[in-house]
C-alpha cells in the first residue's frame, strides 16, 4: 500500500512541483490531505488528487490516513510545524528548506525528531540532483583543492520574496508603505531572509566543499530584490549573487566551482519546473570539456525516493548532517546581515 501524504501548504511549489512528483510515484505515495494557512487554495489542489482539505494543521495531523507529512509552508512556520507533527506521532516528514530560522529552533527540531525516531528529510532539491552527485564525484576523484565557488541566480519575480520588501519587520507596525533601503536594519533583514529562503538551495552543497565558515567579507542588497555576499570558508573564496527582475533574461541558476585543476559548472533548471536534472560540465586543465547531460529524473523525485526509503526503514536518517546544514546556513545569514548593517553604517 502506498503511504498517505498530508501536505501542509498550498502554494506554487506544492502545485507545480510536489503534487506532480507524487503523481509519478503512485507505488509509494498517495496524497490524502492538503491544508492551507487560510488562503483557501487547498480545496482546489485537493480536488486534483481526490484528497481531503482543511485550513491550519490540526485536522491534517489528526487524520489517520496521513502517514507522511510534507511541510511546504513559508519558512517561518517550519520549525513549529515539524514539532507539531512529531508530537502528533507522525513517523516521516519531508520539510522544505530551511527547517528553522534560528540555531535554537534547529536544535529543538532535530532533537525532537531524533528522540521520537521520526524520519526527517529536508527538501533541498539541488543536493539530491544527480548532477551534483556527478560533480562531487569528479572533484573527489581528482583530489584537486577547491579554490573558489560562485553561485549566480537570476530569476523572474516571485511573490513570496517580493513580499519581503513590503511587509514589516518582526515586531514592527503591520505594514510599511514602501521599503526603505537606506535603513540598515531593514536591508539586513531582507538579505538574511533571502539567504535562508533562496540561497539555502545551495548552502548544503557549499558545506560539502568548504564546511567551516571563516568570515563574511562583504554583503549588500541588490535592487529591486537580491543580494551579493562574499565570504571565505576553509580558505575557499565564495560569492553568492541573486537578483529578481520584473523583466530581463531567462532564468539562470549556475553553481561554478574552480579547483586547482579544472572548472566545474552546474546549471540547474529554473524553479517551479520539472525539466530533468541539472547539466554538469567540466573544463579540464588541458582544454578538454566533459559534459554530463541532464537525466530524466530531477532532485524532487530523488528526495521523495529518499522519503520512501526512510518510511520503509531501508535507510538511516542523517540527523547530524541536517543539523550541520542548518547551522551553516543560519550562521552565514546572520553574518551577512551583520555585514550589511556595518557596511551601511560606514
Amino acid at each position: 500500500m502506498p503511504y498517505g501524504v498530508g501536505v501542509i501548504g498550498a502554494g506554487p511549489g506544492v502545485s507545480a512541483l510536489h503534487l506532480p512528483t507524487l503523481e509519478w510515484l503512485p507505488e509509494s505515495f498517495r496524497v490524502v490531505h492538503i491544508a492551507d494557512g487560510g488562503s483557501g487554495r487547498a480545496e482546489a489542489l485537493a480536488a486534483r488528487t481526490g484528497a481531503r482539505w482543511s485550513s491550519g494543521t490540526d485536522e491534517l495531523l489528526a487524520d489517520p490516513a496521513v502517514d507522511v507529512v510534507a511541510i511546504c509552508s513559508p519558512p517561518e512556520h517550519h520549525a513549529a510545524q515539524i514539532l507539531a507533527a512529531v508530537a502528533a506521532g507522525v513517523r516521516t516528514i519531508l520539510c522544505e528548506k530551511p527547517i528553522a530560522l534560528t540555531s535554537e529552533d534547529a536544535d529543538a527540531v532535530v532533537d525532537a525528531c531524533r528522540h521520537a525516531g521520526t524520519a526527517l528529510v529536508v527538501g533541498t532539491n539541488h543536493l539530491f540532483d544527480p548532477a551534483w552527485g556527478r560533480a562531487k564525484h569528479h572533484i573527489t576523484a581528482e583530489r584537486a583543492p577547491v579554490r573558489a565557488v560562485s553561485v549566480t541566480v537570476a530569476l523572474p519575480p516571485n511573490g513570496r520574496y517580493h513580499d519581503v520588501v513590503t511587509e514589516s519587520l518582526p515586531g514592527a507596525a503591520p505594514a510599511r508603505p514602501a521599503p526603505d533601503w537606506n535603513d540598515p536594519d531593514f536591508a539586513a533583514a531582507v538579505v538574511r531572509q533571502l539567504i535562508l529562503g533562496l540561497g539555502i538551495h545551495d548552502l548544503p552543497l557549499l558545506r560539502d566543499l568548504a564546511p567551516h565558515l571563516d568570515r563574511v567579507v562583504f554583503a549588500r542588497p541588490i535592487a529591486p530584490i537580491g543580494y551579493c555576499v562574499g565570504f571565505i570558508a576553509d580558505d575557499v573564496l565564495v560569492r553568492l549573487t541573486a537578483v529578481m527582475l520584473p523583466a530581463g533574461a531567462e532564468a539562470l541558476w549556475r553553481f561554478a566551482i574552480s579547483t586547482a585543476r579544472d572548472q566545474v559548472d552546474i546549471e540547474f533548471p529554473p524553479a517551479f519546473v520539472h525539466d530533468g536534472s541539472a547539466l554538469a560540465r567540466v573544463r579540464h586543465v588541458d582544454g578538454r570539456v566533459s559534459e554530463y547531460p541532464p537525466l530524466p529524473e530531477d532532485g524532487y523525485l530523488a528526495e521523495w525516493r529518499v522519503v520512501a526509503a526512510l518510511a520503509d526503514g531501508a535507510e538511516a536518517v542523517e540527523y547530524d548532517e541536517m543539523l550541520a546544514d542548518a547551522h551553516y546556513a543560519i550562521a552565514l545569514a546572520d553574518a551577512a546581515a551583520t555585514a550589511v548593517r556595518e557596511g551601511m553604517a560606514r
